[in-house]
């Protein structure tokens, strides 16, 4: 099973929605107190966005592991040979391979791509087979409920259509660039999610809503008021 991530590449400047999502993940590291001398692992790594983070931070070691050859070798030229304490896997995240244990994992927008209920309960056995006890997941997921509701095109993706099938609806969109680039996920519920984490082994589940960065000329207080009402995401946070 190949799942889509669309975090491989960001429209330019940075789509709204993913500059909150970007914003509220970075403020929940905070949060933590950071990841210096963390072991550290991003599912669904993309070309590296997050693992970047991560490594910035200052983590001991971090691993980024994506189901795309192609998304990898960009992430490897992305660092070069110059970040011993970063390391590429090619694997799904259905089929988890051993690679910690970890004291943090992160995942953006992953369990959202999970196409059928098996696959997502395997996504989070396979992140929670690799944290130490005590360890953390913080994971950006889609909310449900939005089409035809709300129009996110204003921060960057719109919702072309939603199709009941399978476990959870298939949500058809694309993301606003030029030209628009189409992605589809699942519409899984919250309590779907959590459901997967506890029977994975997850001792603690918990939500936070979307934080936003701080208002500007272009993007003022009024725009991300709006946006907050009813975001694209929420930040998805369960201990080990």
């Amino acid at each position: 099973m190949r799942q889509q991530h669309d975090t491989s590449t960001h429209p330019a400047p940075r789509a709204a929605f993913t500059a909150a999502d970007a914003h509220t993940l970075r403020t929940a590291l905070d949060a933590l107190g950071g990841v210096r001398d963390l072991d550290t692992l991003d599912v669904a790594c993309g070309h590296g966005h997050t693992v970047t983070l991560l490594a910035d931070g200052g983590a001991r070691r971090t691993v980024g592991v994506d189901s795309c050859p192609d998304r990898v070798r960009r992430a490897r030229e992305r660092h070069g040979q110059d970040a011993p304490t970063v390391e590429y896997v090619v694997a799904d995240a259905a089929e988890m391979p051993q690679l910690g244990p970890f004291d943090l994992a992160t995942a953006v927008y992953l369990f959202s791509h999970a196409p059928d209920r098996d696959s997502l309960h395997a996504m989070f056995r396979g992140i929670r087979a690799n944290l130490r006890p005590g360890g953390r997941l913080l994971t950006l997921v889609r909310n449900p409920g939005a089409y035809p509701h709300v129009d996110w095109s204003p921060y960057g993706m719109r919702i072309l259509d939603r199709v009941p099938e399978g476990d959870a609806p298939l949500l058809k969109a694309q993301f606003l660039t030029e030209p628009p680039q189409h992605f589809e996920y699942r519409e899984w519920a919250h309590a779907d999610f959590a459901e997967a984490a506890v029977d994975a082994g997850f001792s603690t589940v918990g939500w936070q809503p979307s934080r936003t960065p701080p208002a500007d000329a272009s993007r003022d207080e009024a725009y991300w008021a709006a946006y907050r009402a009813w975001p694209v995401s929420s930040l998805m946070t369960c201990t080990a």
